[in-house]
């Protein structure tokens, strides 16, 4: 892939627990320059790491600059069509399956937000967090047709059933949506180990902080007080907008969670 120099760049960090409750950590997750994402293994499904992580790599594989969102939905098309491949290798992965949700910085000095399933993307700017995902899931259908209201969807029993997810198939796909990057500017987002069991308020208060790697680490730390019975990952991104610059020639990913435990060999960049 051509490098594109770039006014916008990314100063990301991550944290993923595996949380006091579960043995496995089926969240997956990286940051670079130029992007971020959090992905999840869906529960109840098998290998939910393996969907994560695989999904996780073969996204971040070779990408070393700037994305436009034609290009970002190729790309989360050949990370869908990699777990595909795992369940043709290994027909007992047949059902795995990963939320998505990612910030890419765009070839026109914005940003390109990427989303499937539950895990959530919010935007903290001017000291307001607002939520800029809508949930693929069960319990949010019910919201919007007025049959659930927002303070009953937090603790409703079934709000971990979601709607859509990546899973190898050819239907599979993520929403792009272009938004515009403001110096100073952050994204938070999250695996639903966070944003089911923390209210909006508290996470805004968490993620406050003015470094992204101790905002992350506040964030996953509300969330294991708070009782999550979850894993959690919480991906900072921190907007920076200034003079035109070329990305490293290398990608320059960092991995976490499932994807820093799994396919530790490195990646072939392309």
């Amino acid at each position: 892939m051509a490098l594109r120099p770039s006014r916008v760049r990314l100063r990301a960090a991550a944290v993923s627990d595996i949380g006091p409750h579960r043995t496995v950590n089926q969240d997956a997750a990286f940051t670079a320059p130029w992007g971020g994402a959090v992905a999840d293994g869906v529960g109840g499904g098998p290998a939910g790491d393996l969907a994560s992580a695989a999904f996780v790599h073969r996204l971040a594989a070779g990408r070393i600059g700037t994305v436009d969102a034609q290009t970002l939905a190729v790309s989360v098309r050949e990370a869908n069509w990699d777990l595909r491949a795992h369940v043709e290798r290994d027909p007992s992965l047949h059902g795995m399956a990963t939320t998505f949700t990612g910030i890419f910085v765009s070839e026109n000095d914005s940003v390109l937000l990427a989303h499937t399933g539950d895990s959530r993307a919010y935007l903290l700017r001017a000291g307001t967090l607002t939520q800029q995902t809508r949930d693929d899931s069960y319990v949010q259908a019910l919201v919007d047709l007025g049959l659930v209201g927002p303070e009953e969807a937090i603790s409703h029993p079934r709000r971990n059933l979601i709607t859509a997810s990546l899973s190898g198939a050819e239907r599979d796909g993520a929403v792009v949506v272009e938004h515009d990057a403001r110096h100073g500017d952050r994204w938070v987002l999250c695996s639903d180990g966070l944003s089911d069991y923390v209210p909006l308020g508290d996470i805004a208060d968490a993620v406050s902080a003015p470094d992204a790697a101790v905002a992350a680490a506040s964030a996953v730390g509300v969330a294991i007080r708070a009782g999550t019975r979850d894993n959690v990952t919480v991906v900072v991104c921190d907007v920076e907008v200034g003079a035109v610059q070329s990305f490293s020639d290398r990608p320059d990913a960092s991995f976490y969670g499932a994807a820093a435990q799994r396919f530790t060999e490195g990646l072939e960049y392309a």
